[in-house]
């Protein structure tokens, strides 16, 4: 089901090759972001890199991650279907290790060169601030020298926007200047600690068109996977041709409707699937007075 107003009977829909991990239980990679971004109107081709009993923050996890030659098979037959070229955007975001990020980072060129309107929105998954790393150092210098040089779009937690550029994250001046270290068109960074309001963290987006920040409330929810829920929900927007700041406010509202349905319990997932209306009808309207917009031009 779309919940899109745009929705274009007759037309194809925009696609979205998504390349993260697959999990049984819980939503983090495709499975917290390909049924929303279906449900926002597009067409979703799922590359899984790992697949995982669980995310791995769990006690225990079964599974593994998936050989970067078994991933560049299916890239590869993409490719034959000729699928680089008719896509809108590609969306990456676990890879697990650095031989993966090399194989994306082969496609992603080769869907580039076939496909110069195509969008490369890259989630550079390398830890967080209270976890610290989960992505050893020839993965962090995979998405380093190989992905965030090719991306037309980062989405980065503050944490790793300041492994990645050397800036000092604290606050939504350093997500600029994290940009310029870069050279990243676009980046929309989350959990930004925000000057003056100790009780909220900042979304803050900074391209050639300017630098806004959405201000939402520190809630007593920390589930996994809301980083992976945002960056689907933004690529989705784009690829209908919505423009980066609305994108990004209706997804960070589709996230809050996520995170307002969550339990507080210990191991709470995001209930993607009773709360995907609210999360794929939110406008940001509704967050907005409350949680705060600033943009400058």
């Amino acid at each position: 089901m779309s919940a899109e107003p745009e929705e274009r009977p007759g037309r194809p829909l925009p696609i979205v090759i998504s390349i993260q991990s697959q999990i049984a239980w819980g939503h983090v990679g495709n499975s917290a972001a390909a049924w929303p971004m279906r449900a926002c109107g597009v067409e979703v081709i799922e590359v899984p890199t790992a697949l995982l009993s669980n995310h791995p923050h769990y006690p225990s996890m079964r599974g593994r991650l998936l050989d970067p030659d078994l991933v560049d098979e299916i890239l590869s037959g993409l490719a034959e279907r000729g699928i680089h070229q008719r896509a809108t955007a590609i969306l990456s975001g676990f890879m697990g290790q650095a031989g993966t990020a090399s194989v994306v980072a082969a496609f992603v060129r080769q869907a580039k060169d076939a496909n110069p309107d195509l969008l490369y929105a890259c989630d550079p998954v390398i830890g967080d601030a209270d976890l610290g790393f989960f992505a050893d150092a020839a993965l962090r210098r995979a998405f380093a020298e190989d992905l965030v040089p090719l991306a037309d779009l980062i989405l980065p937690n503050a944490f790793e926007l300041e492994a990645l550029s050397g800036v000092a994250i604290d606050g939504p001046d350093a997500v600029a200047a994290a940009r310029a270290v870069l050279g990243t068109p676009a980046v929309v960074a989350t959990s930004v600690p925000v000057e003056g309001w100790p009780d909220r963290l900042g979304t803050v987006t900074v391209s050639d068109a300017g630098r806004s920040i959405i201000k939402m409330p520190r809630l007593p929810v920390r589930p996994a996977g809301t980083g992976d829920l945002l960056a689907g929900l933004t690529v989705a927007r784009l690829a209908l041709g919505v423009d980066l700041d609305t994108a990004v406010a209706r997804a960070v509202a589709g996230v809050a409707a996520a995170l307002a349905r969550t339990s507080g319990e210990p191991w709470a997932e995001m209930p993607i699937a009773a709360a995907i209306f609210a999360i794929v009808t939110a406008t940001g309207r509704e967050t907005m007075p409350e949680s705060g917009t600033e943009q400058m031009r």
